[in-house]
């Protein structure tokens, strides 16, 4: 049995929960179907209806805006004579999720685009929204709601949250159906949510198991194809359901992932630990400068001066032992570590040295 002498450094880091046994998962819930996926809407518009919190006059697109507004409502009047605050401009985005189809509701975002103060009690004026390829896919309206206020007098400012954000819950509605043609494909194919060799031939075994027909295939480590082209489209739904809770065993690959920015540790408990000996001292050196006035006796002709007195002092710390076996995990490390008053960031030093020691038996990921 060897020792691991230890002393400490600094960070952050989070350990992913990762079992040398195998884990009971459905194939869902590690992977998804190609071109089954949500699309990304966004349209510009106008929020009417604020009490005097809306844009100044600087704002000069809003004004434009308004004046376009109304001139297809058939009242002409040029930018520089709009002169309201209650109105703001606001970016509109929502997500078209897939299979939807016209009259689908969907949850819309509103954003302040101008100096508005608030959208408090705002109402969103009739809004298209667009898709990447520039159609129209949904119209967007109605009252907003938005989880916080600003109130402000004399100077004072009250301010909860972010009151120039918005939402509408079921505040669009689908004009256009959205893109999907899954049911014409002559293959669909799965893509995992971690790039991993085995598990996509586990998942390929398992539909092929399940299906009693060869039709799966890993294609590399982040996709598994399936040949549906000889299945009726009206059974594909129930073919793509039956493979979605297909159950499999995986043994995900060990990973410690560091982040030496916010203070937190997540540990998992089943990364393995090899027999290493780690061995650090913690020398701090403290300088201290003390300022004096030189003050000349009476009538010497002699002249005031400061002088800086400086005092070095050293001091370096015995080390303390943590000690553990061969194939002990990451848990046992840190709990012998707080044992001893380590700190988050000395846990993440020890374990990027035994990493480098090559005796920490999993990936090592520092983001």
């Amino acid at each position: 049995m060897r020792r691991v002498w230890c002393l400490i450094f600094a960070g952050f880091l989070v350990l992913p929960a990762v079992a040398q046994e195998g884990v009971r998962v459905l194939i869902r819930d590690i992977a998804s179907f190609e071109g089954v996926r949500e699309n990304s809407l966004i349209g510009y518009g106008l929020v009417a209806g604020l009490k005097n919190t809306g844009d100044s006059q600087q704002t000069v697109f809003t004004n434009q805006t308004l004046a376009n507004v109304l001139l297809r409502m058939g009242i002409q009047v040029t930018g520089p004579a709009v002169r309201v605050n209650n109105v703001a401009a606001v970016f509109v985005t929502a997500s078209l999720p897939p299979f939807a189809r016209s009259g689908t509701r969907l949850d819309v975002t509103v954003s302040s685009v101008g100096d508005a103060k608030s959208l408090e009690g705002g109402m969103l004026l009739l809004t298209t929204l667009r898709g990447p390829d520039g159609q129209v896919y949904a119209t967007a309206q109605g009252p907003l709601t938005i989880g916080g206020f600003a109130a402000s007098a004399t100077g004072n400012v009250k301010q909860v949250n972010h009151p120039t954000v918005a939402r509408i819950p079921a505040g669009a509605i689908v004009e256009r159906d959205a893109p999907n043609n899954i049911d014409k494909l002559p293959t669909q194919r799965l893509l995992l949510a971690s790039e991993d060799f085995s598990v996509a031939q586990e998942i390929a075994a398992a539909i092929n198991t399940e299906l009693n027909d060869p039709v799966a295939s890993a294609l590399d480590a982040g996709r598994v194809e399936i040949l549906t082209k000889a299945i009726p489209a009206q059974s594909l739904p129930v073919l793509l359901a039956r493979i979605e809770t297909l159950p499999l065993t995986i043994h995900p690959r060990a990973k410690v992932v560091v982040n030496e920015r916010t203070g937190t540790v997540v540990i998992g408990r089943q990364v393995k630990l090899g027999a290493v000996s780690v061995l650090q001292g913690n020398l701090s050196v403290q300088i201290s400068t003390e300022v004096g006035v030189s003050q000349p006796a009476p009538f010497s002709q002699g002249q005031t001066r400061l002088i800086e007195q400086s005092t070095v002092h050293a001091e370096e710390s015995k080390a303390r032992r943590v000690e553990l076996r061969e194939g002990a995990t990451v848990d046992d490390l840190v709990t012998g570590l707080q044992a001893i008053g380590a700190t988050t960031r000395d846990v993440i030093s020890i374990l990027q040295a035994i990493k480098a020691a090559g005796a920490l038996r999993a990936e090592l990921e520092v983001i």
